[in-house]
């Protein structure tokens, strides 16, 4: 039922962290298309450069659990400046690189730092947002990313005619004022400073976390989400528009756009159905939002069509992040700390990113275009079951007791109130 009491204010403190979003994602984009280019200046082929990419997604998926721990025992805001100073060496770093080698070790570096900036992002955001705005935080949160992400590819275009090398230089330097910033005024102002240490909280066990049916349904629908709205739309939309609509890269550019169009539509409300109408509905939504269009990508006959769809499922999209995410905040809590439950969820996207393109492009090869789009349309789909599981009522509490409601109930969302432990 809608809530009809004013709406919640989005603290300062998530307001510091939307705004380092925003310079990460810009960075990020500022390096992402001279990467390759950079790689290849040493004399390697198109497979060499692609492990240079790989590199740093492995990096993060195999120290994500390291993160978590770090993030359990120091703290949130210690691992997330200390990630963003390693981003910061390993991006100057390739700047300076003399061989293809070196660059490839710096990279690797440059996704531990990642990958710990983003766990504890992810702590942050759960601790700081208020239980009845979670879904509308991490709407703005999702929302600063992909805004950044846009604007980073044109930024470093430009750069890049000054060299292949200026754009890490810039983004070093952006990292290190961001840095600078959250050291600086995260949690100064705040009720539950965030750098109180996590020593001082109890931990959410991974095997608690995994107990409440809600988590086991963000992450399974994380998986889906890297697998097929992450993955396949950065390595098989390209190549499906060059290879079966012979639409050229100017095509795949604009579907990519227009993706993300879509997604940024969907979160300027998404966040906020989340906390009126619950996390499930929403989260459902995304889930067949995005997998109808996937699916229907490979059939697709003309540009046309094939641009429409590119929309459709990037809206889909936009529904998704923000209910996975006030998921897993209700898991946990905000008086918990809960590391090692946001590693998992954090490394289902990246196992999904990871295996979703080996799989789809199999099957491009094998079968054809149509199979390996409509593999994934049902991969996202056969997350939805998940949403229909309740936590039974043996199993244990996920989430702490403020004030005798558990976190996320406040949110306006009954179906999280209904999947409490505690619950009739």
């Amino acid at each position: 039922m809608p809530r009809t009491s004013p709406r919640t204010p989005v603290p300062r403190d998530v307001w510091v962290l939307v705004a380092a979003a925003f310079v990460i994602a810009v960075g990020f984009g500022l390096v992402a298309p001279v990467l390759p280019q950079l790689a290849t200046s040493f004399g390697v082929g198109a497979t060499a450069a692609s492990v240079i990419v790989s590199a740093f997604a492995l990096a993060r998926l195999v120290l994500a659990p390291t993160a978590g721990a770090l993030v359990d025992r120091l703290g949130e805001r210690p691992v997330y400046v200390t990630g963003l100073l390693l981003v910061a060496a390993s991006s100057a770093a390739c700047a300076f690189a003399p061989d293809y080698w070196t660059l490839l070790a710096v990279r690797g570096l440059g996704g531990i730092g990642s990958t710990m900036f983003t766990i504890s992002a992810s702590g942050l955001i759960v601790r700081l947002a208020p239980p009845d705005a979670r879904g509308r935080v991490s709407g703005l949160y999702a929302a600063s990313f992909l805004l950044g992400n846009i604007a980073g590819p044109v930024i470093g275009g430009l750069l890049a005619s000054f060299g292949l090398r200026v754009p890490f230089l810039v983004y070093a330097g952006a990292l290190v004022v961001a840095a600078a910033v959250v050291h600086s005024f995260l949690g100064r102002r705040s009720a539950a400073p965030a750098h109180t240490g996590a020593a001082a909280r109890p931990q959410l066990l991974l095997a608690d976390a995994l107990a409440h049916a809600p988590y086991r349904a963000a992450v399974g629908s994380n998986f889906a989400n890297g697998w097929a709205a992450l993955g396949i739309r950065m390595a098989l939309v390209p190549l499906f528009a060059t290879a079966a609509l012979g639409a050229g890269p100017q095509a795949a550019g604009l579907a990519l756009a227009l993706y993300a169009g879509g997604t940024a539509a969907a979160l300027t409300f998404s966040g906020r159905l989340v906390d009126r109408w619950g996390r499930r509905p929403v989260a459902v939504v995304g889930l067949v939002g995005t997998a109808l269009p996937t699916a229907f990508l490979g059939m697709s006959g003309s540009e046309p069509v094939f641009l429409a769809l590119s929309v459709a499922a990037g809206f889909g999209a936009g529904f998704l992040g923000p209910s996975l995410q006030a998921t897993v905040a209700d898991t946990i809590g905000s008086g918990r700390s809960g590391g090692r439950p946001l590693a998992v969820f954090q490394m289902a996207s990246d196992v999904g990113s990871i295996l979703g393109p080996l799989a789809a492009g199999a099957l491009a090869d094998g079968i054809g275009y149509g199979w390996a789009f409509a593999v994934s349309g049902a991969c996202l789909l056969a997350a939805v079951p998940l949403w229909a599981t309740r936590t039974p009522a043996s199993a244990p509490a996920a989430g702490p007791v403020e004030g005798g409601v558990e976190c996320g109930v406040e949110g306006g969302s009954e179906d999280v109130a209904a999947e409490r432990p505690e619950a009739p």
